[in-house]
């Protein structure tokens, strides 16, 4: 993806560090890189809100437990499972 203006990073490197981004999980630099990117260019500051969008829903969903009879129904397929391991030739 790219929105046809030149930046001093390309969109493609932005979006395989934006998870990162989202995380804090860059180097200072990298981070105030980025941002300097988002600042910029609406197409990668629009990924960054879907990114933030998605990972709090996923937050929320997950905030509720599980039910038992769920977590019964996963245990009894586990234990069903069977795993036949072949020779390699």
């Amino acid at each position: 993806m790219s929105c046809g203006k030149h930046h001093e990073t390309d969109c493609s490197k932005v979006l395989e560090r934006l998870a990162f981004f989202v995380d804090h999980e860059l180097a200072d630099a990298d981070e105030a890189e980025i941002q300097q990117h988002l600042d910029e260019c609406q197409p990668c500051l629009d990924m960054l809100l879907f990114e933030q969008r998605m990972k709090s829903q996923l937050a929320r969903s997950c905030a509720e437990p599980c039910p038992d009879s769920v977590r019964e129904r996963v245990r009894v397929r586990i234990r069903e499972v069977h795993v036949e391991f072949r020779p390699v030739d």
